[in-house]
Parts: structure tokens; C-alpha cells; sequence
């Protein structure tokens, strides 16, 4: 599970490669790969909240500030790094589109570890700037079948299993891990 408790922040650096493995919680369109989905998790209370009528319109700016105090240790300076930093709530799409976005991730995740089972040598090829064997795969499993399947379906068809959070946490834990000194899953529990 991840919480927003055990994220470490980082100092900004120039050396190379550090902006890519820093982690950021600020604004959605902005953040690292290991808060986003915080920001969508608390993006998705607050707009079942609105929806449900457990929250204000008017009330959603000092929402959005406290939320974000609580999960992610900071706040917005203003509502425009705050519940207005990007279009859709603000241009009148409220409602379901956000966990779209984590879905994404998870089963980018799985469908890229299932492909690496089958072809262990897509990190060599992708570092080469080759994605041929790669696209093949998705291909194969994924594009060809358009809209035949639904998606639970094409997803137990891909990778031979449920949609699972387990390969975008192990990706997760594998990159951010070592960098942050964090406890290996075994030692998490």
C-alpha cells in the first residue's frame, strides 16, 4: 500500500538523471510517478464528497488545501495551484474521469512486466531506442482486438490474470527503493 506517510522528498538537483527519480508531490500535471495517484485518490474523495453533497462548491478551495496538507505534507498557495490547477473540474467535468488515470499506470505496469516475461530483453532494445519487439507485443495481445473484447476481458486475455496493483508497486518499489533506502516489500509488512 502506499501511503503518503513513508514518501521521502527530494532536494532538486542538476545532476543528470536526479529530476527523474525525485519524488514531488505538487500539482497533479506535475507530480512524480510515485504521488500522482495520491493526487488522483484525493481527487476522487473530494469529488464523490461534492457529488454526494458532503461538500460545498464554495467549500472545495480550503477542501482542497487541507487534503492536501494531510496527505502530501504541503499546500497550494492559492486555488490556482490548488482545486483549479488544471481544466477539467473548472470546465465542468465532475465525476469518474480521474481514476482513468491510475488505471492507466496499473495496467501499463502489468501488461509491460507480462510482455518482459515473454521477452526479457525489451529493457536492452528500449535503451537502444528500439521498440519494435515491444510494440510487437502490444500488438499481439492488445491493439489488434480493438473493441472486441471489454476490458476485463482483454486484460485477463493479456496477461493471463485480474488487473493487479502488484507489478506497478514492484516497479515502483524497484526504481524508488534503493534511492530512498525504503524496506523491501517482505520487510513493509
Amino acid at each position: 500500500m502506499i501511503s503518503s506517510k513513508s514518501i521521502v522528498i527530494c532536494g532538486m538537483s542538476s545532476g543528470a538523471g536526479v529530476w527523474g527519480n525525485c519524488v514531488r508531490p505538487v500539482g497533479r500535471t506535475d507530480a512524480d510517478e510515485v504521488t500522482y495517484n495520491l493526487h488522483i485518490m484525493m481527487r476522487f474523495d473530494l469529488e464523490l464528497d461534492l457529488l454526494e453533497g458532503h461538500l460545498r462548491v464554495k467549500d472545495l478551495p480550503e477542501a482542497w488545501r487541507a487534503r492536501m496538507q494531510a496527505d502530501l505534507g504541503l499546500a497550494p498557495t492559492d486555488d490556482r495551484d490548488g482545486c483549479l490547477q488544471d481544466v477539467h473540474w473548472y470546465a465542468g467535468s465532475v465525476g469518474g474521469g480521474f481514476q482513468s488515470y491510475t488505471i492507466g499506470n496499473i495496467l501499463s505496469a502489468q501488461f509491460y512486466a507480462v510482455a518482459l516475461e515473454a521477452n526479457p530483453d525489451i529493457p536492452r532494445e528500449i535503451a537502444k531506442g528500439e521498440f519494435g519487439t515491444l510494440h510487437g507485443w502490444l500488438q499481439k495481445q492488445l491493439y489488434q482486438h480493438g473493441r472486441k473484447f471489454c476490458p476485463t476481458e482483454l486484460v485477463m486475455r493479456a496477461t493471463g490474470g485480474p488487473m493487479s496493483t502488484a507489478p506497478y508497486l514492484a516497479y515502483l518499489r524497484s526504481k524508488y527503493g534503493e534511492l530512498y533506502r525504503l524496506p523491501t516489500a517482505d520487510q513493509a509488512l
